[in-house]
C-alpha cells in the first residue's frame, strides 16, 4: 500500500471513529433522558394508584353509609360505626407509612 493510500485509510477510520463516538454520546444522553422520564412516570403511576385507592375507599364508605341509612338505624349509632371505620383506616394508613 502506498503512503497516500494508507493516510487516506487512517483519515477515513478517524472520521468513522469520531462519528461513532458522537453517536455513542448521543445515545448515552438519550438513555439518561429515558431513565429520567421512566422514573417520573413511575412516580406518576404510584400517585394515581394512591388516588384510585382513596376513591375506592370513599366509594366503599359511601356504600356502607347508604346501606346503614337505608336500614333506619340511629344516626348516633351510624356516627359511631363510621368513627370506628375511620380509626381502622387511619391505623392501616399508619401501618403502610411505616413500611
Amino acid at each position: 500500500m502506498s503512503d497516500n493510500r494508507l493516510k487516506h485509510e487512517i483519515t477515513t477510520l478517524e472520521r468513522k471513529i469520531k462519528l461513532l463516538l458522537s453517536e455513542h454520546q448521543r445515545m448515552k444522553d438519550d438513555l439518561g433522558n429515558y431513565r429520567s422520564e421512566n422514573e417520573r412516570l413511575k412516580q406518576k403511576i404510584e400517585t394515581k394508584e394512591g388516588e384510585l385507592t382513596s376513591f375506592q375507599n370513599k366509594f366503599k364508605i359511601s356504600k356502607i353509609v347508604n346501606n346503614m341509612a337505608a336500614g333506619g338505624e340511629d344516626p348516633t349509632e351510624l356516627k359511631e360505626v363510621l368513627d370506628q371505620y375511620i380509626k381502622e383506616i387511619d391505623k392501616c394508613i399508619a401501618h403502610l407509612s411505616e413500611v
